[in-house]
C-alpha cells in the first residue's frame, strides 16, 4: 500500500472519531492510533489535523444545542481549543512522543509569503521529532466553523509542506456508490460529475461538513500530487485496520507532488524582484542545486521572504524562477558571503539556502 512508502503522513480526525457522544475525549480509540502511529512512523514525517474543540467545548460548557451562532462558536471553540490540546499532549506524552500545536488560519495557507513560513514550523517540528497537531484558528476563522469541518484545512496542510499522503478519518468506510449504498468506490482518478453528485450533505452532531468538503480535499490534493484517503475512524488502530482490511475509498494525484509544487511556484505572473549570480552558481543552479549567497553578485527590487523572484546570470539570461528565503534588505547584507557567516551577518539563525532546489523552477 502507498503508506508504506510515504514521507510524510498528514492525518486527519473528524469531530466523532476523538470526541465520543457525551462529549468526552476517546482516550482508548487515540492511544490506539498511537500504537498505528508507532508502526508507521519509522522514518516519516507525520501531522495530525484534528476537529473537535467546539464539541469538547460544548461539553465542557454543558451546551448541547446543534445550531449555535457563530460568533457563540468562536467564544466554545476557544474553551475546548485548551481541552484538546491538553488531552492530545498528555496521551502523546504517556506514549513518549513530543507535539507542537499549529492553529492555523486562512491567510495562512492561501498566501505564498505565510504559507513558506509556515511550511518552515512545521519543518523545525520533524526536526526535532515533535508531532505537529494542527487546528484552524477557529476564534477568528469563519469558514471553517460553516463549511470546512478541517478536511480543506488538512488538504492544504498536506499541499503545504509536500506530503505524500493525506488520510480523512471519518464514521464511514469510504465514498458509497449511490446505486449500492455497501459498495464502497475503491478508487478515484478523476472527480467528474458522476462522483461529485455521490456526496451528501448529512452532517454529523458536532461536524461541520460531510463528504462533499471531503471531495473538496481531494481535489486540492489531487492537483498537489498528494495521494488521500476516506477511511472508517470508529474502529480501534484505524491505519491498521485500513491497510489490512483494504476498506477505504483512494484518490490518485494528477501529478507528482514536487511537480505540482513548482507548478504553484511559476503560476505567478510577475516576479517581485531580481538575483543576479556569478558564473559558479549558474553552473550550480544546471546541475540541480540550491542558490546560496556565495554564488549572489547583486539584486534589483524590493521583495519580502517567500516572494517569488527571478534568477539571472552575469550575460543576462534568465536561468530561473523560485521563492526567496531572505527578504531582498537580507540578501543584500549576505550576497558573496559563506553559509557559515549568515546567521553571524543577520543575527539570527537562518536557512543557508536563498532559493532551495525545491522552491525553484528552472526556465
Amino acid at each position: 500500500m502507498l503508506i508504506n512508502n510515504s514521507k510524510k503522513i498528514v492525518i486527519k480526525l473528524g469531530s466523532t472519531t476523538v470526541i465520543d457522544k457525551k462529549g468526552n475525549f476517546k482516550k482508548s480509540w487515540v492511544n490506539s492510533l498511537i500504537k498505528d502511529i508507532k508502526r508507521y512512523k519509522k522514518k516519516r514525517d507525520i501531522v495530525i489535523v484534528s476537529s473537535g474543540a467546539i464539541a469538547l467545548g460544548q461539553s465542557y460548557l454543558k451546551i448541547k444545542r446543534k445550531k449555535i451562532k457563530l460568533e457563540m462558536s468562536q467564544a466554545i471553540a476557544s474553551i475546548g481549543q485548551i481541552h484538546l490540546a491538553e488531552e492530545f499532549q498528555k496521551i502523546f506524552q504517556k506514549n513518549n512522543f513530543k507535539v507542537g500545536q499549529i492553529l492555523i488560519s486562512p491567510d495562512d495557507t492561501e498566501q505564498r509569503r505565510r504559507a513558506l513560513n509556515v511550511r518552515r514550523t512545521f519543518e523545525n517540528l520533524f526536526k526535532i521529532k515533535a508531532i505537529p497537531i494542527v487546528n484552524e484558528n477557529d476564534t477568528t476563522a469563519t469558514s471553517e466553523i460553516k463549511y470546512g469541518d478541517n478536511d480543506r484545512l488538512a488538504a492544504r496542510v498536506a499541499q503545504i509542506i509536500g506530503a505524500d499522503t493525506l488520510i480523512i478519518f471519518s464514521d464511514v468506510d469510504g465514498l458509497y456508490d449511490k446505486g449500492n449504498k455497501k459498495k464502497i468506490i475503491k478508487e478515484v482518478k478523476n472527480l467528474n460529475n458522476n462522483i461529485l453528485k455521490l456526496a451528501d450533505s448529512k452532517i454529523n452532531s458536532y461536524g461541520s461538513g460531510g463528504m462533499a468538503t471531503k471531495l473538496e480535499a481531494a481535489s486540492i490534493c489531487m492537483n498537489a500530487g498528494c495521494h488521500m484517503f476516506i477511511g472508517n475512524g470508529n474502529r480501534k488502530n484505524p491505519i491498521k485496520h485500513m491497510i489490512e482490511k483494504k476498506i477505504f475509498t483512494k484518490f490518485i494525484p494528477k501529478i507528482s507532488t514536487l511537480a505540482a509544487r513548482k507548478r504553484w511556484i511559476v503560476s505567478s505572473l510577475s516576479s517581485h524582484g531580481t538575483i543576479f549570480i556569478d558564473k559558479g552558481a549558474a553552473n550550480a543552479l544546471k546541475n540541480g542545486k540550491s542558490l546560496l549567497a556565495a554564488g549572489i553578485k547583486t539584486i534589483s527590487g524590493k521583495f519580502d521572504k517567500g516572494e517569488n523572484v527571478l534568477i539571472v546570470d552575469e550575460d543576462n539570461n534568465k536561468l530561473a524562477r523560485g521563492l526567496a528565503s531572505f527578504s531582498s534588505t537580507e540578501i543584500l547584507k549576505i550576497k558573496g558571503r559563506q553559509s557559515d557567516e549568515i546567521d553571524k551577518i543577520l543575527g539570527y539563525v537562518s536557512k543557508t539556502e536563498v532559493v532551495h532546489k525545491d522552491d525553484m523552477v528552472k526556465l
